[in-house]
């Protein structure tokens, strides 16, 4: 885990602050940040001893670059991290191409580039960004309940109490806060993912193409591969069903499964499969969605609201999204001359609630059946293969309703798009989901 300078632990903020931000992750910082930036004093409750990520890379697409650009941070994210030139997608067994996108004209038609960045440099440049805008950034203190009052909400913590006029709940995938409007749990998709990104030195045996993103698209398994800082190192996500969770036995996604699963994929899959970390594996979960993510002063944000399966590569890229959709309704009334004391917090959390869950809704689903679309098996894969083969590289109609600007209330939202069948036949020109 890469970690970064923790500020000092005062265990009571140095003035009230106007909002309380729950967890230092990428979503908390984004919150916090943006709130920030409108002039709000905000304080982070994280839970860990030191502000930190674990993982790997991370794909940015458009609609999370442009308020990086906004806030001023596109720059440094761009030195730390690598602009690819494509997105490509290829059959894991046979390694032919499928499809792409031209990413250079895809920043043309968006006005923001698509990156690569590690998780943790991501969340670096948050973390320096807060510090500069004079965020109280609090580490060692565990959140574990949350009360409501008139035009407050308190968080109740291994330290004490703490109350802020709106409290922001970015305590993630096991979310403490959600508990408050759902008692849902996490669903499993029984697929483990094994990641690593080493120097790029080491991959000298792989046939790759250092300019693309590439994603193998195989029988209940998929492999990823793409530089990372600035071509330095180089990252790799593999991703498989796994038999043993299937079953519900307790050692699941174990080497032994991630080997038998790519084991008929084409040479340069196999290639990058010792490359991997093999002493760590995780288990891919998301939440079914939910409609209400306000409850009085207290409100959900990224995964605590929305964690999705990895297949549109938009978990940071919403949580970052809801952070400046939220910062934005604030800024509205700022700039009509409120300020954190007189702040109609009602009003900005009811424009949130109204746009931002059905975004992620779709975004929730349409990643569940972009999974799917992935690991097709039999004749089913050859179907996809052929619809993905025929679509026009210069087709957008299946990702405008992601890359376009982010809407900030329900009628700014755009269509989706018309949803392919497997079980239909192959029609003359169809594009396929990219």
């Amino acid at each position: 885990m890469t970690t970064h300078p923790t500020p000092a632990q005062a265990p009571t903020p140095v003035r009230p602050a106007d909002a309380i931000v729950v967890g230092g992750g990428i979503g908390g910082l984004a919150n916090a940040l943006a709130l920030t930036r409108k002039g709000l004093h905000v304080r982070v409750l994280e839970r860990a001893a030191e502000f930190g990520e674990v993982g790997a890379g991370l794909q940015i697409a458009p609609n999370c670059t442009r308020i990086l650009d906004q806030w001023g941070l596109l720059d440094e994210v761009i030195t730390l991290g690598v602009v690819p030139e494509n997105l490509v997608m290829r059959d894991a067994v046979d390694g032919s191409e499928l499809t792409r996108l031209d990413l250079g004209d895809a920043r043309a038609r968006y006005g923001s580039p698509y990156v690569v960045i590690h998780r943790s440099d991501l969340h670096g440049t948050l973390l320096r960004a807060c510090q500069r805008a004079g965020v109280d950034l609090v580490t060692n203190v565990a959140v574990t309940a949350y009360e409501q009052g008139a035009d407050s909400a308190t968080v109740v913590h291994d330290r004490g109490r703490e109350t802020a006029r709106v409290v922001i709940a970015a305590d993630g995938l096991h979310s403490v806060a959600r508990k408050l409007v759902s008692d849902d749990q996490p669903v499993s998709s029984a697929y483990v993912a094994y990641r690593g990104a080493v120097p790029m030195g080491q991959v000298g045996q792989l046939d790759i193409a250092l300019g693309d993103v590439v994603v193998y698209v195989g029988p209940k398994c998929h492999f990823v591969q793409y530089p990372l800082r600035g071509g330095e190192m180089f990252n790799q996500v593999a991703v498989f069903e796994s038999p043993k969770a299937l079953a519900g036995q307790e050692d699941w996604g174990t080497p032994d499964e991630l080997d038998a699963a790519f084991d008929e994929t084409c040479d340069n899959v196999r290639a990058g499969l010792p490359l991997m970390w093999r002493d760590k594996w995780w288990r891919m979960y998301d939440r079914d969605p939910i409609d209400e993510w306000v409850v009085g002063r207290v409100a959900l944000t990224g995964d605590s609201a929305h964690p999705p399966l990895q297949y549109l590569a938009q978990g940071a890229v919403m949580a970052i999204e809801d952070a400046w959709v939220l910062s934005e309704h604030v800024g509205s009334q700022v700039a009509a001359g409120a300020d954190g004391a007189s702040l109609d917090w009602d009003t900005a959390l009811a424009a949130y609630q109204a746009v931002r869950p059905e975004h992620c809704r779709r975004v929730l689903t349409t990643a569940r059946a972009w999974g799917n679309l992935w690991h097709l098996t039999g004749d089913e894969r050859l179907w996809r293969n052929d619809v993905m083969r025929s679509r026009e590289v210069g087709d957008y109609s299946f990702v405008d309703w992601l890359y376009g600007a982010t809407a900030l209330a329900p009628e700014d939202e755009p269509p989706m798009f018309e949803p392919l069948d497997a079980s239909a036949s192959v029609p003359a020109g169809a594009p396929a989901v990219v």
